[in-house]
C-alpha cells in the first residue's frame, strides 16, 4: 500500500490539521511572554520594600490615629505615660497589608523625645497591632517650630511662631501657672486662647512674646508675657502686663 493513501497517514494528517489553531494559540503567548518580560514584571507587586509613605501622610488623620495608637499600646504595655506629640516620618512596607514605619516625637517626664514604632494595618480585617516601639534619642529642644528661626540661620529678632505649636503652648501654660502662684485671687486663671506668638534664640535660650486670652471667674483679659526657655527645656517668666 502507498504510504500517501494509507489511512494511519490521513488520521495523523487530520489531527494535526485540527491541533493547528490550538498549537497557533499557544505559541503566540509564549512568544508574547518572552518579548514582555517588563509588562510580566511589573504586573508582578514587589514584596518588602520599604518607602516613603506618600507626600503629605505624614500630616494626615490616618497617620497621626496609627501613631497615636501607637503611643496608647506602648503605654498600657509599659505602663507608661508618653504623650504624642506629632509625627516626624512615616514610611510604609507592603506585606500581608501594610507595616507603618513611624518615627513619633512625644513628651516623657517632661521631656520630648523620639521614638520608632512599627504598625502593622490589614484593612479588610479591620486589624491593626503595634510591633515594635522604641526609644530613638532625645528631641531637640529647640527647634524651628519652637523658635521661629534658629540662631544664626534666619537672621536675628522676633518671628511668628504658631500659637497652636506645643513649645508655645507649654510656654504659655508655665506663664500662667507663675502668674497664679504669684497671685492672691481666689479664681484660678485659664488659658481660653494663644492670641499672637513670636519667638527668637538668644545666647542660650529661647524668648517667647506672647498675648494671652485668659479667664478669671467671670472676667476674661488678655495679658503680654515674656518667656525664656532655656537649652534643658526650663521655662522662666520674665515679664507680665495687662493689654488690650
Amino acid at each position: 500500500m502507498d504510504l500517501l493513501t494509507s489511512p494511519l497517514f490521513t488520521l495523523t494528517l487530520l489531527l494535526l490539521f485540527s491541533a493547528s489553531p490550538a498549537i497557533a494559540s499557544l505559541c503566540q503567548i509564549a512568544d508574547q511572554h518572552h518579548h514582555r518580560p517588563d509588562q510580566m514584571a511589573a504586573a508582578t507587586p514587589t514584596l518588602g520594600g520599604v518607602r516613603d509613605s506618600p507626600a503629605g501622610s505624614a500630616n494626615s488623620a490616618e497617620i497621626e490615629g496609627l501613631a497615636r495608637f501607637a503611643v496608647d499600646e506602648h503605654n498600657k504595655k509599659q505602663n507608661a505615660v508618653v504623650e504624642f506629640l506629632r509625627v516626624v516620618e512615616a514610611k510604609e512596607q507592603v506585606v500581608a497589608g501594610t507595616l507603618h514605619h513611624l518615627v513619633i516625637e512625644a513628651v516623657d517626664a517632661g521631656k520630648k523625645k523620639l521614638y520608632e514604632a512599627k504598625v502593622w494595618v490589614k484593612p479588610w480585617m479591620n486589624f491593626q497591632e503595634l510591633q515594635e516601639f522604641k526609644h530613638a534619642g532625645d528631641s531637640p529642644q529647640l527647634t524651628p517650630s519652637d523658635l521661629g528661626a534658629k540662631k544664626g540661620c534666619h537672621g536675628s529678632g522676633l518671628r511668628d511662631v504658631a500659637p497652636h505649636d506645643p513649645a508655645v503652648q507649654d510656654a504659655a501654660d508655665h506663664a500662667l501657672k507663675t502668674i497664679q502662684q504669684r497671685s492672691n485671687s481666689l479664681f484660678p486663671y485659664e488659658l481660653q486662647e494663644v492670641v499672637d506668638a513670636k519667638a527668637e534664640v538668644v545666647d542660650d535660650a529661647a524668648k517667647f512674646h506672647m498675648v494671652l486670652k485668659v479667664k478669671r471667674g467671670t472676667t476674661e483679659e488678655k495679658l503680654k508675657v515674656e518667656v525664656h526657655k532655656t537649652t534643658e527645656g526650663t521655662f522662666h517668666l520674665n515679664h507680665m502686663e495687662p493689654t488690650h
